[in-house]
């Protein structure tokens, strides 16, 4: 039987939000819908958070997820992506003698993360001959009607051929939801993850939306009160 890992990295050094992956978040630390979706989905041997932060690790604990090892310093500022953090779990990992043959990265910043949709990206990835199987989500707008505003406070288009063509004649584009990112370990692949070895798991528009600043926050607030109401 194929084995599967979760690895949520979560470090503790967050600067536009401080705290921000155990802020509470009506009732919970961020950080806890993440660990409980990963859990409550039954698809992992283990959910394992990778952090550098004492309070983070016993916050993960609290949550029913593992916390192997305090992740070292040097893996643990602004510039290390979170394939290094997860290289890192996976080659302890099998320094203990555990192997996986996939793993599914998952953002802490991730409280409209469903279980149905990471269960749709491990079906899908292990039926396929392909590396990937990430969340993404359609933009609310076409690109490429899109501008940008220039140094003396301007606009300019990125295409401006575009201007004047409908909206609904533009090709539909996508962009990365930041919740689960699945890989497995047992196919070589030299393509970036937005590219033919990734298999798209499209999420509505209403379970989307990046936590980086205050105002980010605020909005996923919102969006979260909004879905309860219409659950209850």
């Amino acid at each position: 039987m194929k084995k599967a890992v979760a690895i949520i990295p979560a470090r503790g050094g967050s600067k536009r939000i401080p705290r921000k992956n155990i802020k509470d978040f009506f009732g919970k630390p961020l950080i806890a819908y993440s660990i409980e979706v990963a859990l409550k989905s039954k698809l992992f041997d283990k959910v394992i958070v990778s952090t550098d932060d004492e309070e983070i690790a016993e916050i993960a604990l609290e949550y029913g997820a593992i916390v192997p090892f305090l992740r070292p310093k040097e893996l643990s500022d602004d510039f290390i992506g979170a394939g290094a953090v997860v290289n890192h779990a996976l080659e302890y990992l099998k320094s203990v003698g555990k192997n996986y043959d996939f793993v599914c990265t998952i953002y802490a910043t991730a409280p409209f993360l469903d279980e149905k949709y990471l269960i749709e990206g491990f079906e899908k990835l292990k039926n396929s001959s392909v590396k990937n199987a990430f969340s993404c989500t359609s933009m609310p707008f076409p690109i490429q009607r899109t501008f940008k505003i220039t140094k003396d406070e301007r606009c300019e288009m990125f295409w401006p051929e575009n201007f004047s063509k409908r909206s609904q004649d533009l090709e539909e584009a996508y962009q990365d939801a930041g919740q689960f990112y699945w890989t497995n370990l047992n196919i070589k692949s030299n393509e970036i993850i937005f590219a033919k070895d990734s298999i798209p798991i499209i999420l509505p528009r209403f379970l989307v939306q990046d936590i980086d600043t205050l105002e980010d926050w605020q909005r996923a607030e919102i969006m979260y009160e909004v879905i309860q109401k219409a659950k209850s």
